[in-house]
């Protein structure tokens, strides 16, 4: 990001970046930790996830303000518009990241009386931390601006729809194997849709890296496995 004639300016464009930033570990932490109350059937840390949903909006808020007053005042053009833009657009993923989040965080509050089947955990758990990786480094991506490695993102969504046809079909086959294992399953079969989104969100994002490098757009059908 190049040096501005009025310092303020530069200022408005990193503070915007710093909002991000901690957006973005929140989202990572949210996502993690709803993961493991999931695991574990943890109440107290699903309800941490939950609390932290507030802060999160919040910043999604602060982000957009600061955006919009940048621009009024600014009038930005060329690189810096679609940096202000691209901030927008990544705060609103970064913000749904953390409703799905919190999403498969009640889930587990809901299936903490029923009976458990441990290995249809597995597979969620699987799909949970390769979310979490594309999510780390698409962050990473945004904030070096890293084109290439948000291509990467971009391209590697595939695999975690199909670990998601993988889980789905696992699931179905512990309920066919047992009628008290269905509530359960469903529940799961919600989660990994959700961890299936926040995936979609983070090549969201990195379609916006290479929006803001090259002012390009990535094409609108991602690559999927048949």
């Amino acid at each position: 990001m190049s040096d501005h004639i009025v310092k303020a300016y530069d200022d408005e464009l990193q503070a915007l970046g710093r909002k991000i930033a901690e957006m973005g570990g929140l989202a990572e932490k949210m996502l993690a930790d709803a993961a493991d109350a999931l695991s574990s059937l943890d109440a107290e840390r699903a309800r941490a996830v939950v609390a932290l949903d507030p802060r999160l909006d919040a910043l999604h808020r602060a982000v957009e303000d600061s955006a919009v007053l940048t621009i009024a005042r600014r009038q930005p053009m060329a690189v810096d518009l679609r940096e202000i833009i691209a901030a927008i657009r990544v705060a609103g993923d970064l913000e749904r990241v953390g409703d799905l989040a919190k999403n498969i965080a009640r889930r587990s509050l809901k299936i903490g009386g029923e009976q458990r089947v441990q290995r249809a955990v597995v597979g969620i758990r699987a799909m949970a931390e390769f979310a979490g990786g594309q999510l780390k480094d698409v962050l990473d991506a945004y904030s070096q601006r890293d084109v290439e490695s948000a291509r990467a993102v971009w391209r590697r969504d595939q695999e975690l729809d199909a670990l998601e046809d993988s889980v789905f079909r696992d699931l179905l086959t512990f309920m066919m194997e047992d009628p008290r294992n269905i509530t359960f399953c469903t529940h799961l079969l919600f989660c990994s849709k959700n961890i299936e989104r926040i995936g979609d969100h983070a090549t969201n994002i990195a379609e916006t890296v290479v929006f803001i490098a090259t002012g390009e757009s990535l094409p609108m059908d991602r690559p999927k496995l048949d």
